[in-house]
């Protein structure tokens, strides 16, 4: 499971035209669910991003997590974090999981961020998105289940 976290001051999506999230202050994440992955990296990543310790603290230190500072997440279904455009210049999509099960892992990311407190609002998966954001800092982290980065 891949995952780009950034930290925003506010960030909307759209759906088929549609708003079905917005956030103030808090992140982020496109979530990109590779094959094979299972509960049990869903679990990792919905606690590392409600863990991540990327907002300044008193002393202008990255050192709070998106807890203490009672951010929001808004989370974002993205296949596309699986491309593989090593040797071609047009994306190999093979190692994004089927659809059916990619669905059950990212809706387990937004249950287990919900169940620990944290504010999600979502898009909607397989459908064509607008999403926008103010990205604060910028803050861009990326993270990797199977911690390949």
């Amino acid at each position: 499971m891949r995952a780009v976290v950034q930290r925003v001051s506010r960030a909307a999506v759209l759906s088929e035209g549609t708003e079905t999230g917005r956030i103030g202050v808090g992140f982020l994440v496109l979530l990109g669910v590779q094959e094979g992955d299972t509960e049990k990296e869903a679990v990792y990543m919905a606690d590392k991003i409600r863990k991540l310790r990327v907002f300044e603290d008193e002393n202008e230190k990255m050192n709070l997590s998106l807890e203490q500072v009672g951010g929001s997440v808004l989370l974002v279904s993205q296949f596309t974090l699986l491309g593989d455009a090593r040797g071609q210049n047009r994306p190999s999509f093979i190692h994004a999981e089927a659809p059916a099960r990619a669905d059950e892992l990212y809706e387990l990311v937004r249950k287990t961020l919900a169940e620990a407190g944290v504010p999600v609002e979502t898009g909607v998966f397989r459908t064509h998105m607008e999403v926008s954001l103010v990205n604060d800092g910028p803050v861009t982290i990326l993270l990797d289940s199977r911690k390949q980065f």
